[in-house]
């Protein structure tokens, strides 16, 4: 069995690399044009990839290398609202699917009003999976950083849920008295 082609393996990476480059400019034709660009000095640079290391690394720091050092760096960093562009969930029909579409938009508003640095640690983080070192690295920042912004994101999205979840009590009690 052959090893999938850099080519290949680029394509594969696509919506992670989506994903990564929306939580860093906020927009999605930015986006799509971040993603394009990384693609391309990748494909430009393929030499400089070492076959055997971790392509979804070096792609995540080519990424945000393109985004903070690429000549159109202010167009990237206009923003639009990042759940307009939310996932489709499928397959829960009623009431189990507006619960989980106003869950998901919760969590997404919160999620949007985070610092810029605790996002792209709680992306790489909680949803890629890398390890907090891998992040620190591809963030350029000591693991103690990685481990301090994922603990206040954390904090704060949590803060934010008893807030939602004690809100939600005292209506329920208006409603009922």
């Amino acid at each position: 069995m052959t090893k999938p082609s850099l080519h290949d393996q680029l394509v594969g990476l696509l919506p992670r690399l989506r994903r990564f480059a929306m939580v860093l400019a906020r927009n999605s034709d930015a986006a799509d044009d971040l993603v394009q660009a990384s693609v391309e000095r990748a494909l430009t640079r393929a030499d400089q990839w070492e076959d055997g290391t971790r392509l979804d690394r070096w792609m995540f720091q080519i990424t945000r290398t393109v985004w903070l050092n690429g000549p159109r760096a202010a167009t990237l960093r206009q923003t639009e609202p990042i759940e307009d562009h939310q996932d489709r969930i499928s397959g829960i029909d009623g009431p189990r699917s507006m619960e989980a579409k106003l869950t998901m938009d919760e969590v997404r508003g919160r999620f949007a009003k985070l610092p810029h640095d605790q996002q792209q640690a709680l992306l790489l983080v909680c949803v890629e999976g890398y390890t907090y070192a891998e992040a620190g690295a591809l963030l350029g920042v000591p693991l103690g950083t990685v481990v301090s912004r994922l603990a206040r994101g954390r904090a704060t999205l949590m803060d934010a849920e008893q807030v939602a979840a004690a809100s939600n009590v005292a209506y329920l009690r208006r409603k009922e008295g």
